[in-house]
């Protein structure tokens, strides 16, 4: 059965083979850069879980969310609210992104910003890192073994932390095998778009405690915050809920409940 991921990664893996540029090129060019803020390093440090905050325009699930969002305003809201981290969608045909919105974002505050997209080659990698951005992410579901590997070290050489997205617990194993070091555990079901809050508690089970453990879609409230944090996870990446919130510095302060420990 067809999801709207297979859809989104035949546009995405289009443009990948049109791409011509040299990824060693590309590195150089990164290697000039300033050092990037610790995205993992962030999400570990904090006596909360840790909340991810999403800037992000629309879906394809759910339609516009959030069309007009100023990502700057957004960004300082959800800083000041208690936010970790921000994640931006930098997608555009599907989901409204650009990598203006990311760059916007990141000059405005001093959290450090994941690049979401749909990474299926070296360049995308790379490009997260020269646009700005100080981690990207990785669909388990998108890659096979081999390709989430090389993505990883190319991640890694270019001074990126990587968060690697995964459904299950086959893609949970895939993933701690190419070498993840921080999984996010998508708890939205591709084929029917239905979120199994089970889905996460199951699949943190098999995760090291080495792995930082953050858990995505689905999460509407502390409650459910604190059902993850005994679940072990230090972190949530929440997007439909904050940007559609009227104060959403609030209700960033909201999900930042006291962190699970062991």
């Amino acid at each position: 059965m067809a999801t709207y991921l297979d859809r989104i990664l035949a546009a995405h893996r289009a443009a990948a083979a049109a791409d011509r540029r040299d990824p060693d090129e590309l590195l150089t060019a990164a290697a000039g850069m300033a050092p990037a803020r610790g995205f993992a390093a962030a999400l570990r440090e904090r006596d909360t879980v840790a909340v991810i905050s999403e800037i992000k325009r629309r879906s394809p699930s759910k339609g516009d969310l959030a069309p007009g969002l100023v990502p700057a305003d957004m960004a300082r809201a959800y800083q000041s609210g208690g936010a970790a981290a921000l994640s931006v969608l930098t997608d555009a045909d599907f989901f409204g992104g650009s990598v203006a919105d990311l760059q916007e974002a990141c000059a405005a505050v001093t959290l450090p910003v994941l690049r979401k997209d749909f990474t299926v080659g070296p360049a995308d990698v790379l490009d997260a890192r020269l646009m700005g951005a100080d981690a990207v992410l990785l669909i388990a579901a998108a890659l096979d073994a081999a390709t989430l590997t090389e993505l990883l070290g190319w991640a890694g050489r270019a001074g990126l932390d990587a968060l690697v997205e995964v459904h299950d617990e086959t893609e949970a194993s895939v993933a701690l095998d190419a070498g993840a070091t921080m999984v996010g555990v998508n708890q939205r079901d591709l084929y029917t778009f239905e979120v199994d809050t089970g889905r996460a508690g199951r699949v943190a089970s098999i995760l090291p405690d080495a792995v930082i453990r953050v858990a995505e879609s689905g999460i509407r409230d502390g409650d459910d915050v604190r059902r993850l944090a005994d679940a072990g996870f230090d972190a949530v990446l929440v997007g439909e809920t904050l940007v559609r919130a009227a104060d959403p510095a609030g209700a960033v302060a909201d999900l930042c409940v006291a962190r699970a420990r062991t």
